[in-house]
């Protein structure tokens, strides 16, 4: 028997170093795979939790990288007109925070005065909505105790509000949120030090690329990330102040209080796709049964607004924007879902335009090989260091 083994061994070719090399090599690429496959399963599990845990510091971050994105050009108009880069930073911030200031300014402040007319306009709302509730019994009897409920618990709390009213807006931050004025101050403080250092952090970020193809395709993902989020924000941005104006004209002609108030809560509700104009519908709906006695006519300033934002999704925004900036809403209902669940409001705002910055990166750098574009090499991709181990192996075979 031994004999046989013996035979049957001798039978057997040597096995090829060469081909061992490529089964290592194989063995190896494959528990990398694994390995990377646990972990960013465990990442991306983990992410959203921490995220949420996190939000007071990771909200104002990346709303702040989100508005620096998008303030690059402007930025760059300036230092091309040889300003220096901390000044321009400074003159960029300045110019925005004036912009969002004057936003909510016409938002914020007669809103206060809404809130503080509510006790006195409930009768007015139940008279207008009592034809509908009389064919839900039940429902009015709710209705009546949540009134009484409201009428009488709110009236302090809304004679303290009218008697305490904020001049403006960062009064309205430093009396009601101390915690969203610290925010706010920390993220005005990195969309400062982000476009400061924007220039020296683009070029740095190409220049660290070993190869030239790895610097060129970095600087073509960093130029196509600021374009998309610079285009998208500037036009949805403009879309929207257009319809608040046009929502305002037409509610001043309809005798609505505050018209520009309600225009700017429209052009913000409009930033969320789907969700936003539901809300700002609703919200018109309201105020309208708290200013106008007939519930026709009260009903009048949300089907403008209906009307109004119609013609804008279906035709002004398609127009504009073409098919340069269009998104999947199946991508866009996910998005704006996923980071409602993780930050609220302020993540459905920030939804659409993470969801465009990650859409460009993958774009640009080709979805299979994401990781190929951040280690240049890739993580799992060996094939030129096995051709150059088994061309040093044959060589020193020959030799």
């Amino acid at each position: 028997m031994a004999e046989d083994r013996g035979r049957k061994d001798a039978h057997q070719a040597p096995v090829d170093p060469l081909r061992q090399i490529e089964i290592d090599d194989f063995r190896r690429d494959r528990l990398l795979a694994a390995l990377s496959l646990i972990v960013g399963a465990s990442f991306c599990l983990a992410l959203p939790f921490a995220l949420k845990a996190g939000a007071e510091f990771f909200l104002p971050l990346t709303a702040a990288i989100v508005i620096s994105i998008a303030l690059v050009p402007p930025l760059e108009w300036l230092e091309r007109r040889r300003v220096p880069s901390g000044l321009a930073a400074f003159l960029s911030l300045a110019g925005f925070v004036a912009i969002v200031n004057a936003a909510l300014a016409i938002i914020v402040l007669p809103a206060t005065g809404w809130f503080a007319r509510i006790p006195e306009s409930i009768p007015r709302i139940q008279s207008n909505l009592a034809p509908l509730i009389d064919f839900y019994s039940s429902l009015q009897k709710f209705v009546d105790r949540t009134l009484t409920s409201v009428a009488t618990g709110t009236e302090a709390t809304a004679q303290a509000v009218a008697a305490q009213a904020p001049s403006s807006v960062i009064d309205y931050f430093i009396s009601a949120a101390p915690a969203a004025a610290i925010q706010l101050f920390f993220a005005v403080l990195v969309i400062f030090f982000f476009l400061a250092g924007w220039t020296r952090l683009r070029r740095g970020t190409i220049r660290r690329r070993g190869s030239f193809d790895g610097a060129l395709q970095t600087a073509r993902v960093i130029q196509n990330v600021v374009d998309a989020t610079a285009d998208y924000l500037a036009t949805i941005t403009m879309i929207n102040a257009i319809l608040g104006l046009v929502v305002a004209l037409l509610l001043w002609a309809l005798g609505m209080p505050s018209p520009f108030m309600w225009g700017g809560i429209v052009s913000i509700c409009n930033f969320v796709p789907y969700l936003g104009p539901i809300v700002a519908a609703t919200l018109l709906g309201l105020g309208g049964l708290m200013t106008f006695d007939a519930v026709g006519f009260a009903l009048l300033p949300a089907l403008i607004f209906i009307g109004v934002h119609l013609v804008e999704a279906n035709l002004v925004t398609p127009l504009v924007l073409g098919k340069r900036l269009t998104i999947n809403p199946l991508l866009i209902l996910v998005s704006l879902s996923f980071w409602g669940w993780v930050w609220g409001t302020p993540g459905a705002l920030l939804a659409v335009p993470l969801l465009l910055i990650l859409q460009t990166i993958l774009a640009s750098t080709g979805t299979p090989d994401l990781a190929g574009f951040l280690f240049e090499h890739g993580t799992l991709t060996t094939a030129e260091e096995v051709r150059d181990r088994l061309n040093r192996t044959k060589e020193e075979s020959d030799g």
